[in-house]
């Protein structure tokens, strides 16, 4: 073969570099054994390349810019929402802002609140109902159970009253007996309202879902009466009262989750007679007395087996008083001896009672209290003395700004001495 020293592109020719130092354009397809890292600079014809959406092809975008269908199991680091079958829980613990998605019933939900094991996720589709820890007070219903007609005529009529519209009460079950002869006191879990005491050592539960009679569930430790109450997210609570022929400062516990008798807890710093009972989050709260007459302010631990403290001091001593609870203060509404006056305390800080409001009616005792989000409830009640008479008032008062109460409507029947629930 014949070599051609020439600076022409041909064959049988010499390859010379041009004017720049660089191999002139040739044909290179059957160089073999390049190493592919060498190749820092240019762009391989798309007809060269093996594109595909399946094993070992190389993704290319479609016409319009956009990721052919493939499947997306193996991705990481995406942010999306979360679909499921149910809703969110409220401790499913995700980062703020997060989205889920209920397929079942196309309920949309937003974390709003990430706080590990109380999460509060809010409902953002055209459906209703948020995902949040239980919370002490109501949103719906109020209830008045039991109570005293006249001085030995018992009431067992469960009352029920909206709190999203004032109106009057309805009729809507019975207690199993005429509990609250001498002051029965009421718990609330997230689906029940409990009526417990009341001269008797019964409890007794009512359903929140459906209205109608309420269930004979377990039994305080002895008969009592004349006490306070508090709930938990998981107990309730009874403290104080008369019982044995004795003032008491027991405190007694009992499950929401099943039909349990309830124990011996705690103690109260003091004995006390017709007490008040608050709830907070976390802690019980007793207050007052009408007997012996005390105005201190009791709060006990829900997390653990702790006597109470003294932790301040109504305005003067009394007893009987409506009580309520928003999420940070407690309230207490006249009482024994009579008087007309609204105070509240903080959850947050130990401190004494502020006068923030009066009643719309004044020296109305043994009434029954209840918590919404935004109102405290007093229904029914009256004065002191026995024999004189009773009322079917049902009064309510802000807990988000201090202010007086007003008449919002009637009990079916006019009474005290009765237990008052919520959900």
């Amino acid at each position: 073969m014949t070599v051609n020293v020439t600076d022409t592109v041909g064959a049988n020719n010499t390859i010379v570099l041009d004017s720049n130092s660089k191999i002139p354009a040739i044909d290179g397809s059957l160089v073999t054994a390049l190493d592919a890292d060498a190749f820092t600079t240019g762009s391989l014809a798309t007809a060269r390349i093996d594109v595909g959406t399946t094993a070992g092809k190389i993704l290319q975008l479609d016409g319009s810019a956009r990721i052919p269908a493939i499947s997306g199991a193996n991705l990481t680091g995406v942010s999306g929402p979360t679909v499921s079958t149910s809703d969110p829980a409220i401790d499913t613990n995700p980062t703020l802002g997060a989205k889920w998605i209920n397929k079942t019933s196309a309920e949309v939900y937003i974390c709003t609140d990430a706080t590990a094991g109380a999460n509060v996720w809010t409902n953002i589709g055209e459906g209703s109902g948020n995902v949040q820890p239980w919370a002490y007070p109501g949103e719906s219903f109020g209830y008045t159970s039991g109570g005293t007609i006249a001085y030995s005529a018992l009431c067992d009529i469960i009352d029920k009253f909206s709190f999203t519209t004032d109106g009057n009460a309805t009729d809507v079950g019975n207690l199993t007996t005429t509990l609250s002869n001498t002051q029965s006191v009421g718990q609330s879990s997230s689906t029940h309202g409990y009526t417990s005491g009341g001269g008797t050592n019964r409890i007794e539960k009512h359903s929140f879902a459906a209205d109608g009679n309420a269930v004979d569930s377990a039994d305080l430790s002895v008969t009592n009466n004349a006490s306070g109450g508090a709930s938990s997210t998981t107990d309730g609570y009874t403290h104080g009262g008369y019982r044995s022929g004795a003032i008491y400062n027991g405190i007694e516990k009992f499950p929401f989750a099943t039909d349990t008798n309830a124990t011996d807890w705690a103690d109260l710093t003091r004995p006390g007679n017709e007490i008040g009972g608050c709830s907070s989050a976390t802690y019980g709260y007793s207050l007052g007395s009408g007997w012996p007459v005390s105005n201190v302010i009791d709060k006990y631990p829900f997390a653990s087996q702790t006597n109470a403290s003294d932790v301040g001091d109504l305005l003067s001593g009394h007893g009987g008083m409506g009580c309520s609870s928003s999420l940070t203060y407690g309230y207490s509404s006249s009482g024994t001896p009579h008087g007309n006056t609204i105070q509240k305390f903080s959850f947050t800080t130990d401190a004494n009672a502020t006068d923030v409001g009066d009643m719309n009616v004044a020296s109305v005792a043994s009434a029954a209290g209840q918590s919404s989000t935004t109102y405290g409830y007093k229904t029914g009640g009256g004065p002191y003395a026995p024999g004189g008479g009773v009322h079917n008032w049902m009064s309510k008062y802000s807990h988000v700004t201090d202010a007086n109460a007003t008449d919002v409507g009637d009990l079916t029947v006019g009474r005290r001495n009765m237990g008052g629930t919520h959900y």
